[in-house]
């Protein structure tokens, strides 16, 4: 199991100059109560969002309002923060108490890009907007040059695949339900005509939704490959 490893300043090529701030970001809230990742995570949220779009006005300048919505919406949403937080080699990094480690607290994909979002969070505080920004740009590049990627989100993708062979459509339940109050964790199942189920976390029954289809989606590539 992880331990929890003393936070060293430097971040992805990005040395911080108040380390307390890193420190923060790495912390779950099972470890210090108030003192913990959530208020950076909710700047981190906001500070990608604006990045993210702005560059993407500027790299696809003829594309309609509804295109560079999806392409926004894929590359911000819960998966591909996730993705970024492990590719920054950061999961265990994070501090939290050994209870929360046992309980698979530092798998989760909502915890994960929760992390990411802190992160970010943290260094627009200390280093600011350029700092920020090249951080991203480093980490979304590949993402967003990607010219084949699939736009449409992973409901939609998973209602056309069972449409085309006459399945009948996903129906998602809430399985379960954890965290406080003001930042719950919602789980959700989705469950296919065909009997096939996947589950997903997310911090709103939607994200939640899109984790299950997500995943049921690379149940179902993986089967016909």
């Amino acid at each position: 199991m992880p331990q929890n490893r003393s936070t060293s300043p430097d971040l992805c090529g990005y040395k911080f100059k108040d380390p307390g701030l890193l420190e923060r970001a790495l912390t779950h809230p099972s470890l210090s109560g108030k003192i913990n990742y959530q208020r950076m995570e909710f700047l981190g949220d906001r500070v990608i969002g604006l990045i993210i779009a702005d560059w993407l006005l500027e790299r696809f300048p003829d594309e309609a309002e509804g295109k560079l919505n999806s392409r926004f919406t894929q590359l911000v949403r819960k998966e591909t923060l996730a993705e970024i937080c492990l590719e920054m080699d950061i999961r265990d990094r994070i501090r939290m108490t050994p209870s929360a480690d046992s309980d698979g607290t530092r798998e989760k994909v909502a915890i994960l890009s929760d992390i990411c979002e802190a992160v970010i969070g943290a260094v627009y505080i200390d280093g600011g907007i350029d700092s920020a920004c090249k951080l991203i740009h480093s980490y979304w590049k590949t993402r967003i040059d990607a010219g084949s990627v699939d736009l449409r989100d992973s409901k939609t993708q998973l209602q056309e695949w069972a449409q085309a062979r006459g399945i009948a459509i996903p129906e998602y339940d809430m399985v379960g339900r954890s965290g406080p109050d003001h930042n719950p964790i919602f789980t959700i199942e989705v469950r296919l005509g065909s009997g096939m189920t996947a589950t997903g976390e997310g911090t709103s029954k939607r994200a939640g939704e899109q984790e299950a289809a997500g995943t049921l989606l690379k149940k179902l590539m993986e089967e016909t490959q």
